[in-house]
C-alpha cells in the first residue's frame, strides 16, 4: 500500500488535495446516470466497516465512518503514540472514500479503483506525535465546529453548483473549470477538517479557504 511521508512547504496545510481537472470530453451517458453507476462501488464502500455515505465532513457526498478516531485518541493521550497501520488505514480509506465523492460529483468518468489514486490526489504526513498536543485530541472536534457551520453552507452550494455541472457535461460534455474549482475547494476544506478533528495528523487549525 503506497503512503507518503514527505512534509508539507511552510505555506501549505498539511492536508493536501487536489482533483486532475478533465481536459477532455466527459462521458455524456455515464454523467447522466451517475446516480445509478455509483452504486455498485458504494455498496462496496458500504461494506467497509462502519462505513457510511453522506456522514462527517471530510467530502461532499461520501465518506467512511470507520476510520480509527476513538482508539486514536486513547493512544496519543495515554501511550503518545499513533500505530502505523492505523495511520495507514485512515489515509487510504479517506482516499478511497474521496474517488467515490469525485465520480459520483461527475468530476471524473473514471470509474473509482479501491486503490489506484487515479485523478484525485489526497495526502497528508505521518504525525510526529511526540510534537501533538497531548490532550488536544479531546476537543478537537469541538474547536472545530466554526468550519461545520461554513461547510454546511458550502456543500448546499456545491450541491446545485454539480446539478448545473450536470446539465453542462450533457449539453457541452465538459465540466465548467469554474464550478470544479469551486467542488474541489469544498472537498478540500473538508478534508482538511477532517484530518485536524477525525484523523487527527495535525495540530494545526483548518484553514478558512477554499484554495490549497
Amino acid at each position: 500500500m503506497e503512503t507518503s511521508i514527505a512534509a508539507p512547504s511552510p505555506n501549505q496545510y498539511p492536508v493536501t488535495f487536489s482533483v486532475d481537472y478533465p481536459e477532455r470530453q466527459l462521458n455524456r451517458l455515464t454523467s447522466f446516470f451517475r446516480i445509478f453507476t455509483v452504486i455498485p462501488i458504494a455498496i462496496v464502500l458500504e461494506l467497509l466497516p462502519g462505513s457510511s455515505i453522506g456522514n462527517y465532513g471530510s467530502t461532499i457526498a461520501v465518506t467512511a465512518g470507520s476510520i480509527v478516531f476513538v482508539p486514536t485518541v486513547l493512544m496519543i493521550l495515554f501511550r503518545r503514540k499513533y500505530p502505523r497501520w492505523w495511520f495507514d488505514w485512515n489515509l487510504e480509506l479517506t482516499r478511497f472514500s474521496n474517488r467515490v465523492g469525485v465520480y459520483l460529483l461527475l468530476m471524473d468518468d473514471e470509474y473509482p479503483s479501491t486503490d489506484e489514486h487515479q485523478a484525485v490526489h489526497l495526502d497528508f504526513p505521518y504525525p510526529d506525535v511526540e510534537r501533538l498536543e497531548r490532550g488536544l485530541p479531546l476537543v478537537k472536534w469541538l474547536l472545530a465546529i466554526p468550519h461545520y457551520f461554513v461547510l454546511a453552507f458550502l456543500y448546499l452550494g456545491a450541491f446545485f453548483a454539480v446539478i448545473g455541472a450536470w446539465f453542462a457535461i450533457l449539453f457541452t460534455g465538459r465540466y465548467p473549470r469554474g464550478i470544479f474549482s469551486f467542488v474541489e475547494g469544498t472537498i478540500r476544506w473538508g478534508n482538511r477538517v477532517n484530518g485536524y478533528a477525525f484523523t487527527l495528523v495535525t495540530d494545526q487549525y483548518p484553514p478558512f479557504r477554499l484554495k490549497p
